[in-house]
């Protein structure tokens, strides 16, 4: 797997910062059937914060590290702590590189998890299931009905 962004096009990253990636239990919808599929993510600062404040979440672990230990080279390096069958979420570089970035902005959120430490400890639930291949289809009847006078000048 080529990593599509490297940190030579991100200047204001580096490999030496700090980054939350997350295990993630989604899903694919396939011929009418649901197959549970596990995703590595990166977990920007906001989102991490609104997990360890206790609201149900799809990520069943997170891993503290640094970019460079994940985007090292022309392939992504998958951490040791997720299980073999784990795949890397749809433009994971640039993603890490945004996550990474908001760390930088509020560096009191590298204190939740220090950095090499692996946390367990959410609200882990699938009930709200995480459709990765789910597409909406907008219909004419969605549309809402407004008020006779809402555009005219009274």
């Amino acid at each position: 797997m080529v990593a599509a962004t490297t940190l030579t096009d991100a200047p204001d990253v580096s490999a030496d910062n700090y980054l939350v990636v997350g295990l993630a239990t989604c899903f694919i919808k396939e011929e009418g059937e649901v197959h549970e599929v596990k995703i590595i993510e990166p977990i920007p600062s906001a989102a991490l914060e609104a997990i360890l404040k206790g609201i149900p979440t799809s990520y069943s672990l997170a891993c503290s590290t640094t970019l460079g230990e994940l985007i090292g080279g022309e392939t992504l390096q998958k951490p040791a702590e997720f299980p073999p069958e784990t795949q890397f979420c749809d433009d994971f570089a640039s993603r890490a590189i945004a996550a990474a970035r908001t760390y930088n902005s509020r560096p009191e959120a590298q204190l939740h998890i220090p950095l090499g430490t692996t946390r367990t400890d959410f609200n882990y639930s699938t009930e709200r299931k995480r459709v990765l291949n789910q597409t909406r289809v907008v219909r004419r009847e969605d549309d809402v009905k407004q008020h006779e006078y809402t555009h005219k000048v009274l």
